[in-house]
């Protein structure tokens, strides 16, 4: 390959993404096709998690009457406190992840006298669902184990010198194993 075509071939790399991004942009706005072109080209978009995740178990554990400590101790430290209201934690999440809109949850816990007087917010997911969403597999659907009694009977019964091992075996050492002692013998 000659110096003109490698000069040529390199201008050419960083001309065309370019080119195709202002044209793109030219439109005024990315609608639904041009984001489409645009999520293709894209080759990576994290998925992102912002915020305080509060699960619902988190929040069935909350009671009225709960001191701050308390509240903290279950749901973790609050993502806004505002000096104006000094009574009032909210505690706020996002989940974005590519091709599916953005998820947004808030719960506010209000106390009166350093003491849980209410919370309210948004329905929050479990910690299963939770790791679902973000989890790259799906539900994977577990197959009943069942066996006949016909199927069992092929099986001979454990005998009872197998299932408990004796005193004199569980002290002595394993010999003919691939690994060495973990102590020296004394």
């Amino acid at each position: 390959m000659s110096v003109f075509s490698k000069t040529h071939a390199r201008a050419l790399c960083r001309v065309v993404p370019a080119v195709l991004a202002a044209g793109l942009c030219a439109c005024g706005g990315l609608d639904r096709a041009t984001q489409g072109m645009a999520d293709v080209l894209t080759l990576y978009r994290p998925e992102t998690v912002q915020g305080n995740f509060v699960s619902k178990e988190q929040v069935a554990a909350l009671q009225p009457g709960m001191t701050r400590l308390q509240v903290r101790d279950t749901l973790g430290t609050p993502l806004l406190t505002s000096v104006f209201h000094g009574d009032r934690w909210d505690y706020v999440f996002t989940l974005k992840r590519q091709g599916v809109e953005a998820q947004s949850y808030r719960l506010t816990a209000f106390f009166k006298d350093d003491v849980l007087e209410r919370f309210e917010g948004d329905e929050m997911p479990s910690e299963t669902e939770f790791v679902q969403r973000i989890g790259r597999e799906r539900k994977i659907k577990v197959p009943t184990l069942e066996a006949t009694e016909d199927q069992l009977a092929k099986f001979p019964p454990a005998s009872e010198d197998a299932a408990q091992p004796s005193a004199d075996a569980s002290a002595a050492p394993v010999r003919g194993g691939s690994y060495p002692p973990l102590e020296p013998a004394r």
